[in-house]
């Protein structure tokens, strides 16, 4: 290991099999993301022409997924973390390949939507469970960093790849194929055959969930408090930060792959780093540092987007680099996601509850997103969008008061 925390590769060829082919999932997984889950906004505004409160009320087929998921995961039981990552990548790929040859009217295309989404939110804690089980635990943070830096640098190569194309007009969603998605379906598709062969390597070893219940610990009390304010804030900035950029400067998917180049390059470095903190520092004081970053970020995101519609500020030159350089910066506070689910397998009371406890977090979580990017529309509509983002400032101060009641 570097100095830095980054892996060399002589490090990454002694690694377990299991670990190697992890990290590969990961890999391809960040790459489908870009070219899908990265560019939708600008899908829907260019193939949908949608309004500020369309674009909140879509965010309902897209995150109702991550609230039922729990439900999802128990109903399959049978099925071990694996298998029901197999049976959630079958999902994505069928539902963003079909949005790629065909632009069905609105109401049907929420429909494939949801599919692609409900694959998605499936594998998420499916991800983090796998990852977990197979690492050795007194690397933990520095191993989650690892697996974080390496999703992040291939979203950075999928940024440069959909900037490119988009700029050279090669992908387009106005034309009748959208090859982003088609290729997400083909990236996914090399996801499920990794997780086939991870399964024969395996050998369903330790990678397998309990009957999921709904375990509700007093324990976990901070934790619940942590994925419901991440839920509001996270879905605030990912639904309507780039919706300023499209709806109020007029940018292209080229523009915004630019800022994820740029947040997913910091990140390479940013985020090993993160995970090594997090070993030498603790947990308590890498949430401090979440909470105020989330403070900050939206405090001046609220304040510029203020001036973009009061017209106080322009709408071209140094006040647009700054915007940018806020949507950035948002990605880096939400980079440090993962401290959450590395503060859970602190205080687990038993290890089998942090599969459930994550599934059951991720609906916390989605049921306050759906509520917040409906919410957000309506605010965005009848007050204005800067409310929005001083709205998530405001409560990102309980962010703080969590951390301070954090004794690990």
């Amino acid at each position: 290991m570097s100095k830095r925390g980054h892996m060399k590769w002589s490090e990454f060829k002694s690694l377990k099999k299991e670990v190697k082919i992890y990290f590969m999932i990961l890999a391809f997984t960040a790459l489908a993301l870009g070219m899908s889950n990265q560019v939708l906004s600008n899908y829907f505004k260019d193939a949908y022409n949608v309004t500020a409160f369309q674009r909140g009320i879509i965010e309902f087929p897209r995150e109702i997924p991550g609230f039922i998921g729990v439900f999802i995961i128990a109903a399959l039981v049978s099925l071990n973390d694996i298998r029901l990552s197999m049976f959630a990548q079958v999902l994505s790929i069928f539902g963003i390949v079909v949005l790629g040859f065909v632009t069905p009217k609105f109401s049907i295309m929420l429909i494939f939507l949801f599919i692609n989404s409900l694959g998605m939110h499936l594998f998420m804690p499916m991800s983090d469970s796998i990852g977990m089980s197979l690492v050795d635990q007194d690397k933990l943070g520095m191993r989650m960093g690892q697996f974080k830096g390496t999703s992040t640098a291939f979203t950075m190569i999928s940024a440069m790849i959909v900037f490119v194309c988009f700029r050279w007009d090669v992908f387009s969603f106005t034309t009748p194929l959208k090859w982003p998605f088609i290729l997400a379906g083909l990236l996914l598709t090399v996801v499920l055959f990794l997780l086939v062969y991870l399964e024969k390597t395996t050998h369903h070893q330790k990678i397998h969930h309990e009957k999921i219940k709904f375990i509700v610990r007093k324990e976990y009390k901070l934790y619940y408090t942590l994925v419901v304010l991440f839920g509001a804030q996270k879905q605030i900035m990912m639904v309507y930060g780039p919706w300023v950029l499209i709806e109020l400067l007029g940018k292209k998917a080229d523009t915004l792959a630019l800022l994820a180049i740029a947040g997913a390059f910091i990140g390479i470095f940013f985020i090993p780093a993160l995970g090594r903190w997090l070993d030498r520092f603790g947990v308590q004081k890498l949430l401090y540092a979440d909470g105020i970053s989330f403070v900050v970020v939206y405090a001046l995101f609220g304040f510029l987007t203020m001036g973009y519609v009061s017209g106080v500020l322009p709408t071209t030159g140094w006040a647009v680099l700054l915007g940018y350089f806020m949507v950035v910066l948002d990605k880096m506070s939400t980079q440090m996601s993962f401290i959450r689910t590395v503060y859970l397998r602190k205080i687990a009371v038993d290890s089998k509850d942090i599969t459930p406890t994550l599934s059951l977090g991720m609906s916390m979580d989605h049921f306050v997103s759906i509520t917040c990017a409906v919410l957000g529309g309506v605010v965005w509509g009848t007050w204005g969008p800067q409310y929005i983002f001083f709205l998530a400032a405001a409560i990102s101060f309980i962010n703080i008061y969590v951390a301070y009641k954090v004794e690990i």
